[in-house]
């Protein structure tokens, strides 16, 4: 099931195209809305989201599945924004297109204990 959820805590179960494109454009400067997929099938998470920076930017977000696969661009377009959200809900291929995606999954990601560290 999809879920829309917006910085309010308002959430949108199984939200239409348009619904989506209201929530992005209802975005204030510092507030997010996050799309998550939730299935019982599936581990992990899988979500994307877009904060509508103090700058007029859009930084967008997703996640696929595990932390490692966490991935970071920004748009100055509120309409690409729109349409990563769509396309990922659709779940097209090509929804990536069109930006400079960063893998920022070491963020996210524990560093791993090695024997030379005294804190262990």
């Amino acid at each position: 099931m999809l879920i829309a959820t917006n910085v309010r805590g308002r959430v949108v179960k199984r939200p239409s195209k348009s619904k989506i494109g209201t929530m992005l454009a209802d975005l204030d400067q510092g507030d997010h809305l996050i799309l998550e997929r939730q299935d019982e099938s599936q581990e992990g998470n899988w979500y994307i989201q877009v904060l509508f920076r103090e700058n007029n930017t859009y930084q967008l977000e997703y996640r696929d599945g595990v932390p490692a696969e966490h991935h970071q661009t920004q748009t100055v377009s509120q309409e690409k924004a729109l349409q990563a959200l769509l396309g990922w809900v659709a779940d097209t291929p090509a929804w990536r297109e069109g930006f400079m995606w960063t893998n920022i999954g070491h963020w996210f990601t524990p560093a791993p204990e090695t024997e030379d560290d005294p804190t262990v």
